[in-house]
């Protein structure tokens, strides 16, 4: 009996520890590291999301602590920073982050003015909508998204 309920407070204490703890963004040490330089914070203290949408896609990145306004304010400045790169064709943060060309930048570059890229502030960070009425630009978006999720571990719908 005694084995039992110890085992039990185990679990429970691991699954409360884990709770507590938002998923890192990415555990592969090099990404990590070209992260942290290419987009100017810590991927350790930041969570990623990229989602879907009929029309696009999102861009969403949070500090993993709402009192972290170090991280908060240089995710929003990083967020600007992408929209203005992407709507102009400049994708060399993500191809250097990933040390590749992502799948879909060729297409987004060719099509970026037939797509809108629009910053949103969020409490923990912020986002980056991508939308188009373009079908080959919005498949575009989505294999670049896709391919972030992948590379970034983020467990969001392909």
């Amino acid at each position: 009996m005694r084995y039992s309920v110890c085992t039990l407070f185990l679990f429970f204490a691991v699954i409360a520890s884990s709770a507590q703890n938002p998923p890192q963004s990415t555990s592969d040490p090099y990404l990590e590291h070209r992260g942290n330089q290419g987009m100017g914070f810590d991927q350790q203290k930041i969570t990623h999301h990229f989602l879907l949408t009929k029309d696009g896609g999102v861009i969403q990145v949070s500090a993993n602590s709402p009192d972290d306004k170090t991280s908060i304010d240089q995710i929003r400045m990083h967020l600007e920073h992408i929209a203005s790169a992407f709507g102009s064709g400049d994708f060399d943060i993500p191809m250097f982050v990933h040390d590749q060309t992502p799948p879909g930048v060729d297409v987004m570059k060719r099509l970026r003015k037939k797509m809108f890229y629009k910053v949103q502030f969020t409490d923990a960070g912020g986002r980056v909508l991508i939308g188009t009425a373009n079908p080959k630009a919005r498949q575009a978006i989505w294999d670049f998204l896709r391919f972030q999720i992948r590379e970034h571990k983020t467990g969001d719908p392909l």
